[in-house]
């Protein structure tokens, strides 16, 4: 195999690796933002509240995500009349995505911690809100970074299917550049190793973060 190619390859995939890492992480922000108020609502005593977040998840898990990806690239706009880029919408659909099984995480979470801590900070006069934001979430929050930065490995990765709605992503790089050169074989054995090693160096990110929230 001519190796000359990744000379043009290359520098494709790094480009598109800029608008990966981009979208992958302020997707993963906004679908944290989304999931907790998702895993808090599935908590709630408000019935209203927790029935429009048991619909919302049984929506984006019942799903595939390069559905979600069509139907939020091509039918929204024509719903509502408006524009929006394949960024944009890139953004949108890794949030949405990711903060449906965020907030599961986030439920676990709450479940997982001892009853006995909220009954503690209630007898000490603390409201159920300070509880819950003093005592509840830190330890619940420290639980579950491991699982975000999992959530944010599997978004990476998500984001190559962006590339149906034109987000100039990894894949979509690969592909413009398959399609121009005819090297098939070469352009997407590259894409694979590529990918191979930056989800390599995240997994090894993840276990330093885990090693040092254990210690």
């Amino acid at each position: 195999m001519d190796l000359g190619f990744l000379a043009k390859l290359l520098p494709m995939l790094f480009t598109g690796l800029k608008v990966t890492i981009l979208i992958a992480i302020v997707g993963i922000l906004f679908g944290f933002l989304l999931g907790t108020l998702a895993g808090f609502a599935l908590e709630s005593k408000i019935k209203f509240f927790k029935g429009i977040a048991n619909v919302y998840i049984w929506v984006i898990r019942g799903t595939p995500l390069i559905v979600q990806a069509l139907y939020i690239y091509y039918v929204i706009p024509k719903l509502f009349g408006m524009d929006l880029s394949s960024n944009f919408s890139g953004i949108l659909v890794i949030s949405l995505n990711s903060g449906a099984f965020i907030a599961e995480i986030v439920r676990g979470a709450l479940n997982g911690i001892d009853p006995g801590q909220r009954e503690a900070g209630l007898s000490l006069g603390l409201t159920q809100s300070q509880t819950t934001w003093h005592i509840i979430v830190p330890p619940a929050f420290r639980s579950i970074l491991p699982a975000l930065f999992n959530q944010f490995i599997i978004s990476v990765k998500d984001t190559a299917l962006l590339s149906v709605i034109v987000v100039n992503e990894i894949t979509h790089q690969a592909q413009n550049y398959a399609s121009l050169s005819y090297k098939t074989i070469p352009t997407y054995t590259t894409l694979a190793v590529f990918y191979l090693v930056l989800i390599s160096i995240l997994i090894v990110a993840q276990k330093t973060v885990e090693r040092k929230i254990t210690r």
